[in-house]
């Protein structure tokens, strides 16, 4: 099968770079989300002769660390630093990607952990809002609220 380009001529190899509407289909991703990404400078492209986006190859594995990593609630911001420790001019590695997610998984942990405990007791919780019962184990355990007089307080707000 020969690789054309997009006005349908045969084109030299794999290595030419991607329109945004490529890239879209390709990884998934809404156009709107890649500009998105480019804004925040997870993702780069340049402009060709008619100010047109084109992407490296390797955004395709760069949007796709971004899905996995997003999926799992890692913070853009935390993205965007393990993205820009990667090596440039080549596609991110499966060894990348052990550091990259290794670097991750103690936050994630953690995040399983509070939700463990949040499921584990919500049963206990009546539901009501006040947040200041001494009864709340969920947020307001032994009743630390109290101490900063009544109405509704947010002890852990995360």
């Amino acid at each position: 099968m020969t690789n054309k380009d997009h006005h349908g001529k045969p084109s030299a190899g794999i290595a030419r770079e991607l329109t945004v509407g490529e890239v879209a289909q390709r990884s998934g991703v809404a156009v709107s989300t890649l500009h998105f990404y480019e804004s925040k400078g997870l993702i780069a492209s340049r402009r060709n002769q008619g100010n047109q986006r084109r992407y490296p190859r390797a955004v395709l594995r760069q949007v796709a660390i971004i899905k996995v990593a997003q999926s799992t609630g890692v913070p853009l911001a935390a993205i965007h630093d393990a993205l820009t420790s990667l090596p440039k001019g080549r596609p991110p590695t499966a060894r990348d990607w052990a550091r990259l997610s290794a670097s991750w998984r103690a936050d994630l942990d953690k995040r399983i952990a509070k939700l463990t405990r949040l499921r584990d007791q919500l049963g206990g919780c009546i539901g009501c809002g006040c947040l200041s019962l001494k009864t709340c184990p969920l947020r307001n355990p032994s009743d630390q609220l109290s101490k900063q007089g009544s109405g509704a307080r947010l002890l852990d707000p995360s």
